[in-house]
């Protein structure tokens, strides 16, 4: 396993924290997989208690979960499944099958496409990385879920 993002390891899998609820989209060939992903997460949100209205923290996540999945289709060659896990965070992976790893560019231009998605996931999320497995990699995205609740981002 490797990670990118802020912290170490696999949090999913290193502390003390319970995944209560998984969920899991199949995107493999799905046409629209940007729009199904975001309503699948914001659906998720919804049943988990994890609020809407105004909430600027599950607006963040769907802009999070956007990118997530757009940088799969432009640069692993498409997405495989959108998973989404709720516990004291909410994670966000979404599998590819690519084993390449993914890079931010150093500055991306102002006013200019592309080279922004990396740098957005680092700033909407609390942590972020990489994990590999036998058919390619899936990038993950955490979310506390005291920022879910309270709707506040956090001052970073």
């Amino acid at each position: 396993m490797e990670t990118i993002g802020p912290g170490t390891g696999d949090p999913l899998h290193a502390g003390p924290s319970a995944v209560v609820q998984r969920r899991r989209l199949a995107l493999s060939g799905v046409r629209g997989h940007v729009a199904k992903g975001r309503d699948f997460t914001r659906q998720a949100l919804q049943d988990w208690g994890w609020g809407w209205d105004g909430n600027a923290t599950a607006e963040d996540t769907l802009l999070l979960v956007s990118e997530l999945l757009t940088n799969a289709s432009l640069h692993a060659g498409g997405c495989i499944e959108l998973a989404l896990s709720a516990g004291e965070v909410l994670r966000i992976e979404v599998f590819d099958g690519s084993t390449t790893l993914p890079h931010r560019h150093p500055s991306p231009q102002r006013g200019l496409p592309g080279g922004h998605g990396l740098h957005i996931v680092e700033r909407l999320s609390d942590r972020w990385g990489t994990h590999t497995h036998e058919n390619g990699k899936a990038v993950w995205a955490e979310i506390e879920a005291s920022r879910l609740t309270s709707g506040r981002p956090t001052g970073r």
